[in-house]
Parts: C-alpha cells; sequence; structure tokens
C-alpha cells in the first residue's frame, strides 16, 4: 500500500528498524520540500506565509535532532540573556546621546 501526498510518495516499510530509517528520510525529504516551498513564498512576496512555514520547519528541525523541551528553554534563555546583554551598552549610550528621535530597533525573523 503506497499513500502519495502532492509528489511526495510514501511506501511503511516491513521490518521496525527500517520504518525507523525510512520515517526519517521521509522526515528529511519532507523537510527539504518545505524549505523549497519557503524560498519559493519568500521570492514570490508572500513573506506572512513564509513565515508560518518557518514554524512547521522548525518543528520538524526539532523533531529530527530529538530536541527536548527543557533544551529548548535552555537555549532560549540563553538567547535571551545574550541579547539582554547586548543591549544594555546601547541603552547607557542612548542616555548620554542628545535627546533626539527614539532609536527604532529591528528583529531579524527567519
Amino acid at each position: 500500500m503506497m499513500a502519495a501526498v502532492g509528489s511526495l510518495s510514501f511506501r511503511p516499510a516491513s521490518s521496525g528498524n527500517a520504518l525507523v530509517a525510512n520515517s526519517e528520510e521521509r522526515l528529511h525529504a519532507v523537510l527539504a520540500t518545505l524549505e523549497k516551498c519557503q524560498a519559493a513564498l519568500v521570492v514570490g512576496g508572500d513573506r506572512d506565509t513564509a513565515q508560518l512555514l518557518s514554524v512547521a520547519i522548525l518543528e520538524l528541525r526539532i523533531k529530527l535532532n530529538q530536541i527536548d523541551d527543557s533544551e529548548l528553554k535552555a537555549l532560549c534563555d540563553a538567547m535571551l540573556r545574550e541579547a539582554e546583554r547586548a543591549e544594555q551598552p546601547a541603552l547607557q549610550k542612548s542616555h548620554e546621546a542628545p535627546r533626539g528621535r527614539s532609536p527604532v530597533t529591528l528583529k531579524l525573523v527567519k
């Protein structure tokens, strides 16, 4: 029995180890397809949809790399601490600078 999704087709494996390997290969194939779709959306100017697709890509990468919730939380906490440290000198400099327009902060979103 074979299930087709778009241009991808999936066949169940016959043994347990083969099933795991096949499942991981399938996820890698899906990930590659999603990344191509995301790139096409960006080129086509549909950045909002591309950003939504990036969430699915992140979820697949987390699953493939077997990252658990505590590891992800630790990474996020470390990134926030680093961002706060980077902002401190900028805030001190902005207090020393003459008053005018407030600086604009941009966030990079992949």
